[in-house]
């Protein structure tokens, strides 16, 4: 809800991105678990030692191991039969999926340009690892802004398309997500992005992902004044931004009180559902810079998703 009622616009020219934050974004480092390696070699480096690119180690051969993999140049001056053993690198399709819906233009910053700058850096480190990005912008419908694609040199071209959406309709990521499960991608990592307030409520975003196979993080965009609506004082009339449905409200200290307790069983609903599936959930402050946020989910810039 808000208390007026006004017309979200577009991004401006320049305002997603900068120069200094594409370097700052390239930096990043996204090294993920293994996905099915069906697709080509990358600089993505798994766990898993196998037939890669990289030469790590040996070990003795036990029986049952792949002839192949023999080192016989060590056993021609050892007489001892060693496995060589390389690192393997694998792509890692990523797939973002940010809220573009009206209500995340509406405010005096929208928090739609914050979300979208979260998807820049994250593709920039993708890209300059050679994965493969999408991206599929999402309101009441979901649309495809980029099929997924790979090169270092395409990250100028994805800003400029991001740079390019326009506010959407109402919230309903049911139907983003079966719009999306519907293109058939393989196996990946999905990132919504978005403030997960769908019309439905918790109940509504838990049911929308559990069809979703693929990996998952969930990045929430968050404002200090969600939990705590400082401007909320004496009778108001709240409309919604996105239906435009009507309410008048008189706020006393009791109604805060109940307010701030449906939004803790919102964001703990929504932290109990990242947990379920194994997911990450990032809470990205879009009052605060968006690099060193996006640079928690690493460890010394290098970290699992």
């Amino acid at each position: 809800m808000i208390e007026e009622g006004r017309d979200p616009a577009g991004l401006e020219s320049g305002q997603l991105f900068d120069a200094a934050f594409l370097a700052a974004a390239q930096r990043l480092r996204l090294v993920a678990r293994r996905v099915a390696p069906r697709g080509r070699f990358a600089d993505q480096r798994s766990k898993d030692r196998g037939a890669g690119l990289e030469f790590q180690d040996y070990r003795p051969y036990v029986a049952g191991d792949d002839l192949r993999a023999i080192d016989w140049t060590v056993y021609r001056r050892l007489g001892r039969v060693f496995l060589r053993l390389f690192e393997e690198h694998e792509d890692l399709p990523l797939y973002l999926l940010p809220d573009v819906s009206r209500s995340a233009w509406v405010e005096s910053e929208p928090r739609a340009v914050p979300g979208l700058q979260a998807c820049l850096a994250l593709a920039a480190v993708a890209l300059g690892q050679h994965d493969s990005v999408g991206v599929f912008p999402f309101a009441e419908d979901l649309t495809v802004l980029q099929r997924p694609t790979s090169g270092k040199n395409r990250v100028m071209e994805l800003a400029h398309r991001l740079e390019s959406v326009t506010p959407g309709g109402e919230t309903d990521l049911g139907t983003a997500l079966r719009r999306f499960r519907g293109l058939g991608l393989r196996e990946g990592l999905v990132v919504i992005v978005s403030d997960f307030f769908d019309p439905g409520g918790i109940d509504a975003v838990v049911e929308a992902l559990s069809g979703l196979r693929h990996r998952l993080l969930l990045v929430q965009l968050v404002r200090r004044s969600d939990r705590d609506p400082s401007w909320a004082r004496g009778d108001l009339r709240l409309v919604d931004c996105e239906s435009g449905d009507a309410q008048d409200v008189s706020v006393t200290p009791q109604v805060l009180e109940r307010y701030r307790a449906a939004y803790d069983r919102f964001a703990e609903g929504l932290a109990a559902l990242a947990r379920r599936r194994g997911a990450g959930l990032l809470a990205l402050d879009v009052e605060s810079d968006v690099i060193p946020q996006v640079a928690d989910l690493f460890e010394n810039g290098r970290r699992e998703v």
